[in-house]
């Protein structure tokens, strides 16, 4: 990668401030604002990654028409109004003459399979919630106010929208739709001209969409797909940014691509792929100096350590995590970092230093939410606290032990979020199987091959079979035979 360039900076065209919304806000600090807008999000099954930040920039106007998403919530949150109500311009406004007619012309000519008429038209939702935050073209990564990207040159454009219209049938695939334009141009062998505003937004809503289909689904069926995006990003960074600001932006949100990236493979088995995404974001956040994106490479990395059979490097990645971690202000993030390095020393068999890195985390998951925690972390609530808790005692072989807090997990688990609450579901299964309770263990188990439909796991599926194999020699207990039969039944994963 090269260094990013900074040009002069571009005309200013000020957005219209949001006074509607500003009004609604009242006493309440963006920050704690932001944190009521995400509660409100789970208690409608949504989940949007809302900070001081996205409310400072409705508030300014900058965000002309939020994504479907961010719509359903405030609509639950403020009964009765609609979104001209919350200050906010008319979708079809905001989309432009251009765009409907480009959205006719594309559901004129899209070939549709039997059974899926209204995919062009839907496919977005719930899953895919495309960013209408920049005031040209939702789909649009150019910036119409940046010179070195002509808002008139509107074939890679066109070229964009369609790849959201026509990528209806696969969900995943239309998650990874924002950079799509950039992709083409690198695909082509053609570099990519500088990123502007646009392109950093692009990067920031894939790596959103990409948290969100995997919460939901699991890692198989995105991984590959979402490789594309990465490479595209890194093509970004080396052709250079328009402000300084945009290349910032550009770097941590490549860096947290990376990071996502690598996890899907991780969750997916591939871990060297893993290993490999996870070096470059920590060699990103090295060259930029960011702390921030430091930690959470350093966190998967013992995540990733620990799996792979490496203990030791599990805790010292795990603590260097927490060096660079200690100047953000996070309790909840020392406290994840603190159970990263909790279930290295498990690996290790050494109980002590699992129990004191354990109470660490608990005591700092007690001192509660704060501004300071990262975007990333909104998985991490009391379900993940007790779930990864419950490893470190399987990992020690206190099977009763693991299985009280398995049980725990999955039953704080929001099920929206089905990929937890199957994994949770096959740490409890296999806990159980293994602490000589196989009839608890077969129904758990149970539990998981129902929710298998939904979600494309290799680590689950994993799990699953080792419970498969304690159970074999209790073929006749209550409910295992059924169990057993129905996971010889499942499509072998490769």
């Amino acid at each position: 990668m090269t260094s990013s360039t900074v040009t002069s900076p571009r005309p200013d065209r000020p957005p219209r401030p949001n006074l509607a919304f500003r009004r609604l806000r009242g006493k309440r600090s963006p920050a704690e604002f932001a944190a009521a807008v995400r509660r409100a999000a789970r208690e409608i099954g949504e989940r949007v990654s809302c900070d001081a930040r996205y409310i400072g920039r409705v508030e300014a106007g900058e965000i002309r028409c939020p994504n479907y998403a961010y719509e359903r919530v405030f609509l639950h949150m403020f009964p009765g109004r609609t979104l001209t109500d919350l200050g906010f311009a008319p979708r079809s406004s905001v989309r432009g003459r251009r765009a409907r007619a480009d959205e006719e012309a594309t559901g004129a000519h899209a070939v549709r399979a039997p059974g899926t008429a209204s995919e062009t038209r839907r496919a977005r939702e719930p899953y895919d919630t495309p960013d209408t935050q920049y005031p040209h073209h939702p789909y649009d990564t150019h910036d119409p106010h940046d010179p070195h990207d002509p808002h008139d040159d509107n074939e890679e454009s066109d070229v964009l929208r369609r790849a959201f219209m026509m990528s209806g049938a696969t969900v995943a695939a239309a998650s990874l739709g924002p950079l799509a334009l950039a992709h083409d141009a690198v695909a082509a062998g053609r570099p990519p001209r500088r990123a502007g505003a646009g392109h950093a937004g692009a990067l920031e809503e894939a790596v959103r969409r990409i948290r969100l289909l995997d919460d939901r689904h699991g890692a198989d069926g995105l991984y590959r797909r979402a490789a594309a995006p990465l490479r595209t990003a890194y093509a970004l960074l080396d052709a250079g940014a328009t402000r300084q600001a945009t290349a910032d932006r550009l770097y941590a949100g490549a860096g947290e691509l990376a990071i996502s990236v690598g996890w899907l493979a991780h969750d997916s088995g591939r871990f060297d792929d893993a290993r490999s995404h996870y070096a470059e974001a920590l060699a990103t956040s090295r060259m930029t100096g960011d702390p921030a994106l430091e930690a959470h490479a350093f966190c998967n990395m013992a995540f990733l350590a620990r799996d792979a059979g490496r203990p030791r490097e599990a805790v010292r990645a795990a603590q260097a995590a927490q060096r660079a971690a200690r100047s953000l202000g996070s309790a909840r993030l020392l406290s994840l970092l603190a159970l990263r390095e909790a279930g290295g020393w498990a690996g290790l068999a050494d109980r002590v230093g699992c129990e004191q890195a354990l109470t660490r985390a608990q005591a700092l998951f007690g001192q509660g939410p704060s501004d300071a925690d990262p975007e990333w972390m909104t998985f991490y609530g009391e379900a993940e606290l007790e779930g990864l808790e419950a490893q470190c005692w399987s990992t020690l072989g206190d099977w009763p032990r693991a299985a009280r807090h398995a049980r725990r997990a999955a039953a704080l688990q929001d099920p929206h979020f089905t990929r937890n609450l199957a994994l949770y579901s096959a740490e409890l299964a296999d806990d159980l199987a293994r602490g000589g309770r196989p009839d608890e263990a077969a129904g758990a188990g149970m539990r998981v091959l129902d929710l298998l439909g939904e979600v494309q796991s290799s680590r689950i599926h994993t799990m699953l079979a080792g419970t498969a194999r304690v159970l074999l020699p209790h073929r006749r207990a209550s409910g295992v035979s059924a169990f057993l039969d129905r996971h010889a039944s499942l499509p072998r994963t490769a």
